[in-house]
């Protein structure tokens, strides 16, 4: 009943109150992989960062970087090659190449520049 219920609410008038970081350095606390029942591609690799102007951390998983002389921002899918072994060329493989490690892991503890995609942080490797 109580769904049924919600049928009725009417629009508001308040703004969200969601805050736009700008883009700066931030520190990667932590790196996980997770499955994403809605892609095909199966696993993304989500970084838990720190952000200079908010205390509580959040996760990142897209990357902006150059392909073909433009900007592209792509999300750090985890894809394999033939060889089990990170696929060149990918935005993970450009991501892990910017930022100087060869592992996932590595990542961890590393600082790394953001820029704006929309109104989203993205990492920045270019």
């Amino acid at each position: 009943m109580e769904t049924q219920e919600e049928l009725t609410t009417e629009i508001g008038n308040i703004e969200s109150e969601k805050q736009i970081l700008k883009p700066k350095r931030v520190k990667i606390v932590s790196v996980r992989i997770v499955a994403v029942e809605k892609a095909k591609s199966g696993k993304k690799v989500n970084c838990e960062i720190k952000h200079p102007d908010r205390e509580e951390t959040f996760e990142m998983s897209s990357v902006a970087y150059l392909q073909d002389k433009q900007v592209v921002t792509r999300g750090l899918w985890f894809n394999k090659d033939k060889e089990g072994k990170i696929q060149k060329g990918s935005a993970l493989a450009v991501f892990l190449d910017k930022v100087g490690v060869k592992t996932i892991s590595s990542l961890v503890g590393k600082e790394v520049d953001t820029d704006l995609d929309g109104n989203y942080l993205c990492f920045k490797a270019y």
